[in-house]
């Protein structure tokens, strides 16, 4: 995620390149050549400034804008980048980069909620997601939770969120973290999308019990005119169209 550049990060983005196997579904496998795509990306205080309408003139349809980590950070470009970005004519949506050993869900869901992460049905927002991924700081790649811990931790914090803004929230992870750290767990994948992190040129096999990935974080590196350096990019699997009927939850 935009969140940083840790070496943490890159090691895990290689090992799941080398490590992932084909699916074989088409739909989990299918490259941006193959289906309707829109692009995207996602951004934090790391991209510093942003010329929000050099982005969407540049194609851009879409962008995740980090706004929470934990339960007292909130990024300070945050409210910059979700009214320019509205107002550029950017469907955007809050991001919030969980931090499970130090609160519980709930209330990293109610300080989303309550900094940015609110919901509303004006064709241009789109429902918060959770980045949930390994921990880059002290604490273990699981955080030091059993992943009945885990799951527990992911469920209150979905909960509270639907319970505060109507929607499901979309969920940002990898397939190897969430495997090793949930236990495979497929619960959520019935209601909430599933944004893959993979950079890689195909989305390759998902987390478990996961049918369709919605969004994909494809590259860390990539470059859009209006943002001064790299930049993740991501697709949304589907067109615009159907873009604006998630973000007005009538898809």
């Amino acid at each position: 995620m935009a969140r940083t550049r840790s070496p943490l990060r890159r090691v895990l983005a290689a090992s799941l390149t080398v490590l992932a196997t084909a699916a074989t579904a088409l739909v989990a496998t299918a490259g941006p050549a193959a289906a309707a795509t829109t692009p995207g990306i996602d951004v934090s205080r790391y991209q510093g400034s942003i010329n929000w309408t050099s982005v969407r003139n540049a194609g851009i349809q879409f962008a995740f804008i980090k706004a929470t980590e934990g339960t007292s950070y909130k990024d300070p470009n945050f409210n910059a980048n979700y009214v320019n970005a509205y107002n550029a004519g950017v469907i955007r949506g809050a991001y919030h980069f969980a931090r499970p050993n130090i609160s519980a869900g709930s209330t990293q869901a109610n300080y989303l909620a309550s900094n940015g992460g609110a919901w509303s049905a004006d064709s241009r927002t789109l429902p918060a997601a959770l980045d949930i991924e390994g921990n880059p700081y002290s604490g273990g790649y699981c955080y030091g939770l059993s992943t009945t811990a885990m799951r527990n931790w992911v469920q209150d914090f979905l909960n509270t969120y639907r319970s505060r803004t109507g929607r499901y929230a979309v969920i940002y992870t990898t397939t190897s973290w969430w495997n090793q750290c949930t236990g495979s767990w497929s619960g959520p994948w019935g209601n909430h999308p599933l944004w893959l992190a993979r950079w890689a040129s195909a989305p390759g096999t998902l987390p478990a019990g996961a049918p369709v990935w919605s969004f994909w974080q494809y590259t860390s590196t990539g470059a859009v005119s209006g943002i001064s350096g790299n930049v993740d990019r991501n697709y949304w699997n589907g067109d615009r169209s159907r873009l604006i009927a998630l973000a007005n939850n009538t898809a």
